[in-house]
């Protein structure tokens, strides 16, 4: 079965003060359709750049990145960007963004907007996705700016899942300063993704966020440098490639 995501031998480097510095550094793993993968890492560890070559938001420099069998280096500007808004969905903290005065509703609605649907539509399956992850009627009307961290983590998942991915990557999915409120979103995550049978592959410092995963992994300076059994692993001593199988 060919996997939903794959990198093999991939490598990614920045510029810092005018050298080059490894970020990545011949990553391989595989992830199949319905899998859920969790990567621990410190800060800089290379885990956020892991993720983003994942979503084909950055192109490695050598290696290969597979989504769905297809090298995402051989897409176009405009296919990957397709992707990006149908079978993969990013989701990060970072890159909340709200228009002004816009309402919950219409922030998770205009997700929708390269499908096809009128807004009347788009509304519709946005509030059932918001009653879904726990916002409300009167929630899905609050002005979008205007929401607290845990609120909006949970409308940032809505809009994700509103387009109906088949891979769901989080950059520090939950960084709440409640820890109940971090438990609950954690595990409505992971209900969302069994239900849909969608892939998961999230990354965070904190080991709470990647409980209930069916394969963790960890990284250190660039390097995908361990791995763990928690329900289907197979470990390739040397490549450091882990595989995750779907889980039932």
């Amino acid at each position: 079965m060919t996997p939903l995501l794959s990198f093999l031998n991939v490598s990614k480097r920045c510029s810092d003060g005018g050298r080059e510095v490894p970020v990545l550094d011949r990553v391989s793993l595989e992830i199949d359709a319905g899998a859920s993968v969790g990567v621990y890492g410190a800060r800089r560890s290379g885990k956020s750049t892991l993720l983003r070559l994942a979503a084909g938001i950055a192109l490695a420099d050598s290696g290969i990145v597979r989504f769905d069998g297809r090298d995402m280096a051989k897409m176009t500007v405009g296919e990957r960007g397709r992707l990006l808004r149908g079978a993969i969905a990013f989701m990060s903290a970072e890159d909340w963004r709200a228009n002004p005065g816009e309402s919950v509703v219409d922030h998770v609605a205009t997700a929708l907007g390269s499908e096809g649907l009128t807004m009347r539509e788009a509304r519709r399956r946005a509030l059932g996705i918001l009653d879904e992850v726990g916002v409300g009627a009167a929630g899905a009307q609050e002005v979008a700016t205007s929401l607290s961290l845990t609120e909006r983590t949970r409308v940032m998942l809505a809009r994700a899942l509103a387009r109906k991915p088949r891979l769901l990557v989080l950059d520090e999915p939950a960084q709440m300063p409640n820890l109940g409120d971090r438990d609950r979103f954690y595990a409505l995550l992971r209900s969302a993704a069994r239900e849909r049978g969608m892939a998961l592959l999230v990354a965070s410092e904190e080991m709470a966020a990647l409980q209930g995963v069916g394969v963790l992994m960890s990284i250190a300076d660039g390097e995908l440098c361990s791995t763990e059994e928690q329900g289907s692993v197979v470990r390739l001593p040397g490549l450091g490639l882990a595989r995750a199988e779907r889980s039932g």
